[in-house]
Parts: structure tokens; sequence; C-alpha cells
């Protein structure tokens, strides 16, 4: 009897399946709950970043203007950015009962997502061989502590949608499975407003 509720015709299809059932809203709560917690977490290092961002040896010159490099920035805001987008898409047909392009926005999420912590990668070892450690500086601590935090974030978001992708495969679309659909989203979403406020706090002031 329990898993009968999840079992929704088409035709019987709620306009907000993610909801339509009281687990489905406790989800929805309890993960705003979750995202206040998250969102004070951000905020600490942020400030600890502002705080230490010019602290760095005497005989160090590898400040913020001296390392970043903004169109790399760029291309990975917008890999991140379009992968938000592109979670709103699989959110949209999950709530007009289309499963096949539920399970296909989600898997270009995924894409670029990964996409996103492969130039992620990329840069973290750029900066290592410039002598930009963790332990070079004070800077050099906050700046991979905030980014650093935020890409295993990343790297959890993508496990997420992967395994609910694969799930999904066999359990195919309802109530219970859109509930879960939409909370990765939610999440995904608070991933992509970090970066922005990384992308802005950190790069975009850090070269100015």
């Amino acid at each position: 009897m329990a898993n009968m509720e999840y079992n929704v015709p088409t035709e019987r299809w709620p306009a907000h399946p993610e909801t339509a059932t009281q687990e489905g809203q406790n989800k929805f709560v309890g993960f705003w709950i979750f995202l206040a917690g998250e969102t004070a977490l951000f905020a600490s290092l942020f400030a600890t970043y502002l705080a230490l961002k010019d602290s760095v040896p005497s005989d160090d010159h590898l400040l913020a203007a001296d390392l970043f490099h903004l169109p790399l920035a760029f291309v990975m805001t917008m890999l991140l950015l379009t992968s938000s987008l592109t979670s709103v898409y699989a959110v949209y047909h999950m709530r007009n009962n289309n499963f096949q392009k539920m399970q296909l926005w989600l898997g270009i999420t995924v894409l670029l997502g990964a996409s996103f912590l492969a130039l992620e990668i990329y840069e973290f070892v750029e900066y290592t061989g410039l002598g930009h450690t963790f332990r070079s500086s004070a800077f050099g601590s906050a700046f991979y502590f905030l980014i650093g935090t935020h890409g295993f974030h990343v790297i959890v978001g993508l496990i997420w949608a992967t395994l609910l992708i694969l799930r999904n495969a066999k359990r195919g679309l309802s109530v219970y499975t859109a509930a879960k659909v939409n909370t990765f989203a939610l999440y995904w979403h608070f991933i992509d407003v970090v970066w922005v406020f990384i992308f802005t706090i950190v790069y975009l002031l850090g070269v100015l």
C-alpha cells in the first residue's frame, strides 16, 4: 500500500508532483533549512577570504591580479549557469510527466557540471605550478578553502544527479522520484548562485 501513492496515472499527474505527497513536502521544507546552514557556511568562507586575500609573504608577489584569468573564469561561469538552466528544463519536463526529456536534461546538466569541474582542476594545477598553494600564504589557504569547498559541493551534485539518472532508469517517473529531482535542482541552483558570488568577489574584484 505504501508504494501505491506513487503510481499516479498520467491523466491525474499533478501540476507540482514534487510536493504532491507529504514526503515530498517534508523534503522541500527540510532542504530549505539545509540550504540556510550552507549559506552560513559560505558566508563565513567569503568573510575569511576577504580578510586574508592580501596576506602574502613579503617575498611573494603572487596576488590575485597576478594569478587569475578572467576568460577562463568566465567560461567556467557560463558552463555552470547553463547547467542551472538545463536543470530547470529537467524539472519542467518532470512536471509535464515527460520522463525521457527529464532524463536527457539531467544528463546534459551532469556533462556541463563535469566540464566546469575539469576546468577548475586545470586552474588549480596551473596555480600550484606557479607556487600558489594551500600552504604558500594565508591568501592561498583562504582561496583554496573557499573554491575547494564549492568544488566539493559540485562533486556531490554530480554524483547525486548521476545516481538519480540511474535509479530513474529503473523506477521511472513518479511523484516519489519527482521530489528527488526537484530537491537536486534546488541544490544545483544554490551551487550556481554561490559561484556567481565567487566569480564577482574572488575573480572579478581580484583583477581590478
